[in-house]
């Protein structure tokens, strides 16, 4: 009997494929990984076997997840169009290293995956198992089988006894890791309405939040968060500690229209209270360390890593080499960056660095200014001279 190593999430579209792929002859090895998903492991375990699955393999990534995955995307200041901080996008890749690994170990020349045929993910999976294996045949089962949708999804399950949570009734596709949530399909379809909150997992709204701001210092080395509130925490700790705290002043969510890999515009709704938290602070702290020739050719690293990752080329030399600009860069990013959250707003209250390039003495328009006026109007003068000299 042939087998087939499936990337298990624990939803309606992976229940689904275990039931699918077992009535197309295959044994069924299932593999989770644990980046900080809304099923614990021994739920994961009851419902992939309760699903037809033969075995299940979870492994606990989020310190790999953290520091691998997770911290080189920070550093570099990768966000998708402006709004999306790649959760979803960074676990991929880390799932597809494992699913590689579990299929030698089985020895299963087959991998699968519970991807839409017209989403992102099934490229950032199929792109990296790719460039790990590409003797591996992949199974992509939402492309081939007859469920057009997923309310016959959901029918499929019900029939088939397979254990879901979902309901026609709330149909969003939800992917939760430790960096952050994405949440997509049901009403969010339709442009006219407003996300409602019983879309959001993580975050409160507004007008839940607490009624006074609560401070927060961070303090980074090299362009790693280091301790926060003076207190040193691993980053897997860090992280939990902030999306606890962000969350509870509504810190962290965005709605974007999109663009996919295959071309399409979509819409999705995203919670990433300490993403956003993180990302604020050591900006905040570049724009204070870093000059400004770095920060503006950043601007064009941090866009270019931000698309590798999207569109499922972590494992491609170029983001490799990015690391190399970013590391070297961040050799100076150390200090503490006091925040202000309150109401859904990240307010800088302080900044402080050994290596702070702010002097008062020649920003001050205060008695103590330094600045030699004198040299203004040379400098000026050369400035101007490529536009006024024909």
């Amino acid at each position: 009997m042939k087998k087939v190593v499936l990337a298990y999430s624990g939803g309606l579209d992976t229940s689904c494929c275990i039931n699918w792929l077992r009535d197309k002859g295959f044994r069924v090895v299932c593999f989770s990984a644990n980046l900080g998903s809304e099923y614990s492991p021994s739920e994961l375990r009851r419902r992939a076997l309760r699903s037809g699955a033969d075995k299940i393999y979870i492994k606990d990534l989020r310190r790999e997840f953290v520091y691998g995955y997770i911290l080189p995307s920070l550093k570099a200041g990768a966000i998708y169009q402006r709004k999306y901080l790649l959760s979803t996008a960074l676990g991929r890749p880390l799932i597809a290293k494992y699913l590689v690994e579990v299929a030698h170990k089985e020895k299963a020349q087959f991998v699968a995956h519970g991807c839409s045929g017209k989403g992102n993910d099934q490229v950032r999976f199929e792109t990296s198992i790719k460039i790990l294996n590409p003797r591996l045949k992949i199974i992509a089962p939402l492309r081939e089988w007859e469920l057009t949708c997923r309310e016959v999804e959901i029918d499929y399950a019900k029939k088939n006894r397979l254990p879901i949570k979902v309901s026609k009734d709330k149909p969003y596709s939800i992917d939760k890791n430790l960096w952050g949530v994405s949440i997509e399909a049901g009403i969010l379809e339709d442009l006219g309405n407003e996300p409602q909150e019983e879309a959001f997992i993580l975050t409160k709204s507004l007008e839940k939040t607490p009624s006074k701001p609560q401070y927060l210092e961070i303090e980074f080395e090299k362009g790693r968060p280091l301790r926060l509130n003076r207190k040193k925490l691993d980053l897997v700790s860090l992280i939990q500690k902030l999306n606890q705290i962000g969350a509870r002043q509504g810190i962290g969510r965005t709605d974007l229209i999109e663009d996919r890999i295959v071309g399409i515009k979509s819409r999705e709704i995203y919670e990433a209270p300490a993403g956003w938290i993180l990302y604020t602070a050591l900006r905040e702290l570049e724009n204070l360390v870093l000059d400004r020739e770095v920060l503006y050719f950043k601007e064009l690293v941090s866009l270019t890593y931000a698309q590798l990752i999207y569109q499922g080329l972590w494992f491609s030399s170029l983001r490799k080499a990015l690391d190399g600009f970013i590391e070297k860069i961040e050799e100076r990013v150390t200090g503490k960056i006091t925040l202000k959250l309150f109401k859904g707003n990240i307010i800088i209250s302080k900044r402080e660095s050994k290596n702070s390039l702010y002097k008062k003495g020649l920003a001050t328009y205060g008695e103590k200014d330094l600045f030699n006026k004198d040299w203004a109007e040379g400098f000026i003068n050369i400035w101007a001279l490529p536009f006024t000299e024909r």
